[in-house]
This record gives structure tokens, C-alpha cells and sequence, in this order.
């Protein structure tokens, strides 16, 4: 089966799931397909990074019939062979809605956490991280010195065409020195590859270069993802693999895109260059609380 079939196991069909632990509802989805049509070499990557996903909507229950609910935190390598397809996610996470697990809420969780890093190493064949997020872990800052793309350019000039990804309206300008440059993009648009359903996000650009991207260029690109149908993951990769081939070999760049959450789940891919400074950044290990308590709340 090609990656669209494969996608599709639940994507567009009615499906009840399982209220009672199911881990066979999960399905792995290749990355390497769409690699290919950008010419991104699987084997020599030219970023580094991960996906991190959030289900606000997770539940399960005591031994004794208390509920328990979190918002989960899923966070695995972007170098992993496989994706989790969204609805098969959905339909294991509410495989626990009525699984009585543990003689407490600690127990509960912990049983849970084990359980679901345990299902999704295998399924995906790479190590996955699950944390569990509560309304006392705070928002990160790391974005705060992002420039809005909008505030850059003049909209009554910009005329805006192409909504098919269109790398040709990108364009640079060689500058004397390298300057650092952080800017944000809040109206990505993209489609679901299988169920051409709409995705909207935010997407933050960093680079360190002499080759300056022009800014209405850029916002041109980014606006052609609008009739795209990608995943979300593929969608941040062919964004950082269109300006990492404008760049020099030296520079850093990192692209996140965070993408508001449909039927309870987001996901929020992030790459970035192997020489890039701002993936130290103590905060971007926890990137994830941006999205759960920051602009996409």
C-alpha cells in the first residue's frame, strides 16, 4: 500500500474505536515518500529535530472508578522511519476512556505513561516520550522575539497568486554581514493529505545569514501551502528544505510550525539546522507548552 492508503485505515470511514485498551488501532504512516519528492535524503538528513503532538482529550480511570484526565504530550525524533496517522491516535488514546488502571490518580498516570511509550516505540520503531501537562506548567517564552511577517511588508502592494506551494517566489539579497533574523507567520494554511480537511497553524522562521530573505517573498510562499494537502510534518520539512536551499551551507535555520488542534490533537513539527543556536535553548524542550497555553489555547 502507498502512504495514502495506508493513512486511510481510519481516516474517512466511521469508526467507534474502542472505549477498552486497544493498541492495534494504531497506524504507522512512512515519512519517506514525500521526502522523495522534495529531495530530501532519508539517509543524510539535512536537519535535525521531532514531532511533538497534543491530546487535550485524554482520559481513563481508577481501579475504583475514579476518572482521570490530562492533557498528554507525545514527542518523538523527526529521524524516526514512521509517523502516527491523527485518527488512529484518537481512536488508542480513547481506547482508555473506560480502562480502570492503578488504586490512584499517580498510579493511573504512571500506568499510562508506560503503556503508551511502550505501544508507540514499537508501532513508530523509535524512542517516544510521554509527559503528562497540567494548567500549573508554564507557557514558554522562547517566541516572544518572533516578528510577525504582516508587520514587515506592505499589504497594499503585495499581490498574492499562486496556492499551490510555489518555491519560485522566493527571493534573496546577498547583505555585508550576517544578520539574525526571527520571524512568524499565524495564517498557515495546509490540507489533510487523505481527508483534504483544512489545518491552520503558526509557523516561526530563524535563520543566521548574508542571503536575507525577502520578507513579501516569503509571506507569497508561505500563503501558496493554502491549497497544498500534505501532513503537518511534511508541510514544516518542505518549508525549511525550500530555504535551506537559498542559504549557504554554514547557516542556521530552524522552522516550528504550530498547528491549531482538530478533533482534540495538534501537532507541532520543529527542524532545524545541526549548527543552529536556539536548539540549545533550555525552553524548546518543552516547546510544547507554547501551543497548550500560548496563542493556540
Amino acid at each position: 500500500m502507498n502512504t495514502d492508503q495506508i493513512a486511510a485505515t481510519h481516516l474517512g470511514k466511521k469508526s467507534g474505536g474502542s472505549e477498552f485498551y486497544d493498541p492495534s488501532l494504531l497506524v504507522a504512516v512512512p515519512r519517506i515518500e514525500n521526502r522523495k519528492q522534495y529531495n530530501i535524503d532519508n539517509e543524510n538528513l539535512p536537519f535535525y529535530g521531532w514531532d511533538v503532538w497534543h491530546a487535550y482529550e485524554f482520559s481513563c480511570l481508577t481501579e475504583n472508578g475514579l476518572p482521570v484526565t490530562r492533557i498528554l504530550k507525545i514527542k518523538y525524533s523527526c529521524e524516526s522511519e514512521f509517523i502516527v496517522e491523527s485518527k488512529s491516535l484518537k481512536l488508542y488514546l480513547n481506547s482508555f476512556n473506560m480502562t480502570r488502571l492503578g488504586e490512584s490518580t499517580g498510579e493511573c498516570l504512571e500506568i499510562c505513561k508506560k503503556t503508551i511509550e511502550k505501544d508507540l516505540s514499537q508501532k513508530l520503531k523509535t524512542d517516544v516520550l510521554i509527559n503528562f501537562l497540567t494548567n500549573n506548567d508554564k507557557k514558554v517564552q522562547i517566541f516572544d522575539n518572533f516578528c510577525n511577517l504582516e508587520d514587515k511588508i506592505n499589504e497594499k502592494t503585495l499581490k498574492i497568486e499562486k496556492f499551490k506551494e510555489a518555491p519560485e517566489v522566493l527571493k534573496t539579497e546577498k547583505l555585508e554581514e550576517p544578520k539574525t533574523n526571527y520571524l512568524m507567520f499565524n495564517s498557515l494554511r495546509s490540507n489533510c493529505r487523505v481527508t483534504h480537511q483544512p489545518d491552520f497553524g503558526d509557523v516561526f522562521i530563524y535563520y543566521k545569514s548574508q542571503n536575507h530573505l525577502d520578507e513579501a517573498s516569503l509571506v507569497k510562499y508561505l500563503c501558496s501551502f493554502r491549497s497544498e494537502y500534505h501532513f503537518h510534518e511534511e508541510c514544516c520539512e518542505m518549508i525549511f528544505k525550500r530555504l535551506y536551499d537559498l542559504l549557504d551551507k554554514y547557516d542556521e535555520l530552524f522552522v516550528c510550525a504550530l498547528y491549531t488542534r482538530r478533533g482534540g490533537i495538534d501537532i507541532c513539527p520543529v527542524r532545524f539546522s545541526n549548527n543552529c543556536e536556539i536548539k540549545d535553548a533550555d525552553q524548546l524542550l518543552d516547546i510544547t507548552s507554547y501551543a497548550t497555553y500560548g496563542i493556540r489555547q
